[in-house]
């Protein structure tokens, strides 16, 4: 993998809490920043919860439901983090504000109320910030609140602005113990000409992937809190790629470097698309070597949910692919099946804004 751009520091490691942890995407961050240890993770997802388990040991980890983890005894921890699940008002998703995942940012809240920590991180989808459950954050750090103690700071922050090879935006909000010097959110601006490329992230990967290999390892398992779970698998593994139909061969070669569904021969359209000629323009598209990507979210393996072909190759995306433009080191290990692993991989935070999200915390901190 190429060599990643990072400002390691030196110094007396802080506690951090992974809340709602995934496959540890933010924990990986904290830890690479060389400032953190994490001391506690929580996720409900079984093969998510394993695939932390094997990268960071499985004696901190909680696998199972937050609100039963919160009733116990929690450790002390230095800063809490975590992005409670999305789903509920992701742009992608209904947009229900009664959806039962949207109130799981409340056991967020209980968590800083029990650890007390001097700072945490919380981060979600751009339209988070809009949200009546931002909002009743935002109301709790007020004089009588739950959270009373804490100030805010929050904004979108570009993942490309902090060594990620990826455009994707996130809603950052940074809560600081009020008796201590508040961290704000960072200001870096990078020119999208120091972006870091679909080449820097993944140039390096053999391009040319054997039709033969759609499948990982059937007879690797390994036993995570009790359970036999499939995996763990290396990087290497998941340079896999997927069976596609004949058509969908055609239209990938049909496709010239950087183009998309628009580029396609009418013969090779399918029928909503000649009906639709505006709309979306990376359905169907090639990524680009010398331009960052799109965001990577949980279906990278299916052209037809966006940008995700190869710059040159006929194909989608790996699932190896996908994870260095995430940011993930190729030592990382994932469990669970291919489908689990790409939810891993999508939902996770890109590791190098959470890296730099860890050292700037860590510096705003330093001397609390």
């Amino acid at each position: 993998m190429p060599e990643r751009r990072t400002r390691r520091v030196e110094g007396s490691h802080l506690k951090v809490i992974d809340l709602f942890a995934g496959c540890g995407g933010l924990s990986l961050g904290f830890r690479e920043s060389g400032r953190f240890t994490p001391v506690a993770a929580v996720e409900k997802d079984l093969y998510a919860a394993a695939t932390y388990a094997t990268n960071f040991g499985e004696d901190h980890v909680h696998w199972g439901d937050i609100a039963d983890w919160v009733k116990g005894d929690l450790p002390e921890a230095d800063v809490v983090v975590g992005g409670p699940p999305c789903q509920g008002f992701s742009n992608l998703g209904a947009k229900r504000d009664d959806d039962e995942r949207n109130d799981l940012w409340e056991r967020y809240v209980d968590t800083l109320i029990k650890v007390k920590p001097k700072a945490f991180l919380l981060e979600n989808v751009d339209r988070f910030l809009k949200s009546r459950q931002f909002e009743a954050l935002r109301q709790e750090t007020m004089p009588g609140g739950l959270l009373a103690d804490y100030r805010l700071d929050y904004g979108i922050l570009r993942a490309t602005d902090y060594g990620a090879a990826q455009l994707r935006k996130r809603a950052i909000v940074i809560g600081t113990h009020r008796s201590l010097d508040q961290v704000l959110l960072p200001t870096t601006q990078l020119a999208t000409e120091a972006w870091r490329t679909v080449k820097d992230a993944m140039g390096d990967l053999t391009a040319r992937v054997h039709w033969s290999k759609v499948n990982l390892p059937a007879e690797r398992t390994r036993e995570v809190f009790g359970v036999v779970v499939p995996g763990g698998y290396s990087a290497e593994e998941l340079h896999i790629t997927r069976r596609y139909e004949p058509m969908s061969r055609k239209r990938f070669r049909d496709i010239p470097y950087g183009g998309n569904r628009f580029d396609l021969r009418e013969s090779l359209q399918s029928p909503c698309w000649i009906k639709h000629k505006t709309g979306s323009g990376d359905v169907m598209g090639r990524l680009v070597w010398e331009k960052s990507s799109v965001t990577i979210r949980t279906e990278f393996f299916k052209p037809e949910k966006g940008r995700y072909l190869h710059p040159e190759e006929h194909r989608a995306l790996t699932h190896h692919e996908a994870a260095r433009l995430q940011g993930f080191p190729d030592t990382f290990e994932w469990c669970g099946t291919k489908l689990e692993i790409a939810r891993q991989i999508g939902n996770a935070v890109p590791v190098e804004l959470a890296e730099a999200l860890a050292l700037h915390i860590a510096d705003g901190l330093q001397g609390a």
